[in-house]
């Protein structure tokens, strides 16, 4: 949680050499080398994890985020159903569940499981946007904004540290032709994270709409120097 990366990965290793079957300790190691980019790595360490306790929920989930990040969406597709048919009530596993069905370009499976992950959210997990925002992301590219802004606006109510949330809020509201209304919301999301390249290009767009040529230069400064540096894995 601090950001030491080599020193989790050092007392990690000091664990297993101790406990070789320590599932909790497998699935943190895959989440570490995740982050660090060694991804085959981290699928065996979540792998290993799943072989001495196949019900290790929390290794499974994380194994269906890798495959669903490097595109294999016919195997998140089965990580992420296998944690459905131990909890049904899984919100998270519905979510990504949905993205990986829309991955794969099915897009009746993956509404149906959208809708479910915001009927189990809706109520009983107030604080959970996530499933808000990647709707709204999934509606953004099928050209439904409105739906989209309605989507991203819960997300960004229901967390409001969240970039993201801002930025997808923007961009629909960019797809409704209400250039000005977006503005403020493109900002927040730079102002949350200034590592954060997209909201700088969506400015430059609306700016040049607007007729504002500075402001869109000085944007589109921001967006490619932005876009040079190496992002952060989450």
């Amino acid at each position: 949680m601090a950001g030491q990366i080599n020193e989790s990965l050092k007392s990690l290793d000091t664990l297993l050499a101790i406990d070789r079957k320590n599932p909790d300790a497998l699935k943190l190691q895959g989440d570490v080398l995740y982050l660090t980019g060694r991804e085959k790595e981290a699928v065996d360490s979540l792998t290993q994890a799943l072989a001495i306790d196949p019900d290790h929920s929390e290794s499974r989930y994380a194994l269906g985020r890798i495959y669903y990040q490097q595109n294999r969406f016919p195997d998140a597709v089965q990580a992420f159903r296998q944690l459905i048919e131990k909890d049904p009530k899984n919100y998270r596993a519905h979510d990504n569940l949905a993205l990986s069905y829309a991955g794969l370009g099915d897009d009746a499976n993956a509404l149906r499981h959208f809708l479910k992950a915001l009927d189990l959210v809706h109520k009983d997990h107030p604080a959970y946007d996530t499933a808000y925002a990647d709707f709204a992301h999934f509606t953004l590219d099928r050209g439904q904004p409105e739906k989209a802004f309605q989507l991203a606006a819960e997300a960004a109510k229901r967390n409001p540290t969240e970039p993201r949330n801002f930025f997808l809020t923007g961009k629909a509201l960019a797809a409704l032709d209400k250039p000005d209304l977006s503005i403020r919301w493109f900002e927040q999301a730079a102002k949350l994270d200034a590592a954060y390249p997209e909201p700088h290009y969506w400015l430059a767009q609306v700016y040049r709409k607007l007729g504002r040529a500075e402001d869109a230069a000085r944007e589109v400064k921001l967006f490619r120097e932005l876009t040079k540096r190496p992002r952060v894995r989450r």
